[in-house]
């Protein structure tokens, strides 16, 4: 316990939110109340906690303490810090933007905001000197942000790649693990909790595009937005395309690549086939990974628990630490966009290529395929071919070729009457060389 004789400072919060995060938060901040004082010299109390309505939640928090008038916390003067877990754009924007305004710091764990506004609130805190953190709002639990803003600002970072998404991981997870369809591993993620009733963020990959955006302003020093974020889910990624990799010694990711073309930068999220020696193939379930690469550096791995209400909880309680710890906000505090990179095009990056094509199971098929690709400069490497009935399913891997190259293959392959289903490309990370 904390001595009478030397009694922290009090700090006042308003906690925006309640739910599985906001809870978490208030019971962390309670019961780890005299570690986080003995720490710092600053004692914490949550003041005011704002809900949706009046129906106070089932909760051990004094019923006195829940409002649904944002105005109880923003005209409170007492209240010196504002942490918004409600997620979603608006109301989240307008109450982050009052509270910075009136000199209050703010933490979040609100990617799909950060992604659209961050860089308007990031000058608008540096403009009333206070602080605005958001470690919970990437990764969970890995402290990803503290690392690339202050241990790698000097490391000249060249990517910032990894699984970022958690929900996504399981799936793909329990794919290949158990040889479950999609929508039964889908299914399964929602039962144990790792997706929502409604997952298209996750699934389509905006979740993890946002993360992305975030990481790569951070990391390269650059405003990226969301809209720059190119991105593909793993709707599309069938029980057949997980048989075929394991067949060819690869394993399927959804991945978050940010990298530096010389002066310009490329931001996509995607499915991706790895090495199964890869350190990011043996990422499993709902865990995240993120790898730095850079010329001072060379290569460092981020990994741990990527979802979760205690892990996102964790994070918020060490961002509202970091604040009350520096007395001062300086340059640190503050996304800083010091560069203007342009975007380097998606169809000029250079990767190996899977795809997998339903045909005609007759002969001279293969060579007919073989040929498109050929004229369009895009080299086989390797094919598997299978029959299933009336039709033949062909896999091929294709050696580096710019992207735009291996496109225009793929719309002359469409053309042809032997082919009878859309064909289903996924890129093979690890290969790009530009």
């Amino acid at each position: 316990m904390v001595s009478s004789k030397s009694r922290p400072k009090k700090i006042y919060i308003g906690l925006l939110g309640y739910g599985t995060v906001g809870s978490n938060v208030y019971g962390l901040l309670e019961n780890q109340a005299d570690e986080i004082a003995q720490a710092t010299g600053t004692s914490i109390e949550v003041k005011k906690i704002l809900v949706r309505d009046a129906t106070i939640p089932r909760t051990d928090a004094p019923v006195e303490l829940f409002t649904d008038n944002f105005d109880d916390i923003i005209d409170d003067p007492q209240i010196s810090m504002v942490v918004e877990l409600i997620g979603g754009l608006e109301p989240a924007f307008d109450y982050i933007t009052s509270a910075l305004e009136q000199g209050k710091s703010v933490v979040t764990a609100n990617k799909q905001l950060l992604a659209k506004q961050g860089f308007y609130l990031f000058r608008l805190a540096q403009e009333k000197k206070t602080q605005i953190r958001f470690e919970a709002s990437v990764a969970g639990a890995i402290p990803v942000i503290k690392v690339l803003r202050e241990s790698m600002v000097a490391a000249d970072l060249t990517s910032v790649y990894g699984i970022v998404n958690g929900t996504t991981n399981f799936i793909l997870t329990e794919m290949s693990r158990t040889n479950a369809k999609y929508q039964d591993a889908l299914a399964r993620a929602q039962e144990w909790g790792f997706a929502e009733a409604d997952p298209t963020e996750d699934i389509s990959g905006q979740d993890a595009a946002a993360k992305m955006a975030i990481l790569a302003s951070i990391a390269f020093h650059t405003p990226v937005s969301l809209d720059d974020v190119g991105c593909v889910g793993i709707e599309g990624i069938s029980s057949l395309d997980i048989a075929y990799a394991r067949e060819l010694g690869l394993t399927i990711k959804l991945l978050g690549v940010a990298r530096l073309y010389d002066d310009k930068i490329n931001v996509r999220v995607y499915p991706a086939l790895l090495e199964q020696d890869h350190p990011l193939a043996t990422v499993s379930g709902a865990y995240n990974a993120v790898f730095l690469q850079g010329k001072s550096i060379d290569e460092i791995m981020l990994s741990g628990p990527g979802a979760g209400g205690m892990e996102t909880a964790s994070a918020v309680v060490g961002d509202i630490v970091s604040i009350i710890s520096r007395k001062t906000p300086g340059p640190l505090e503050y996304l800083v966009a010091h560069r203007d990179l342009k975007f380097f095009s998606d169809e000029e990056v250079v990767s190996k290529f899977y795809l997998r094509l339903e045909v005609e199971d007759e002969p001279g098929v293969l060579a007919s395929i073989a040929r498109v690709f050929a004229d369009q400069k895009v080299s086989v490497e390797s094919v598997i071919q299978k029959g299933r009935g009336a039709h033949a399913e062909l896999v091929m891997v294709f050696h580096p070729v710019k992207e735009k190259r291996f496109r225009a293959a793929l719309e002359k392959i469409t053309e042809l009457n032997m082919v009878k289903s859309a064909p289903r490309p996924i890129r093979v990370e690890g290969s790009d060389e530009q």
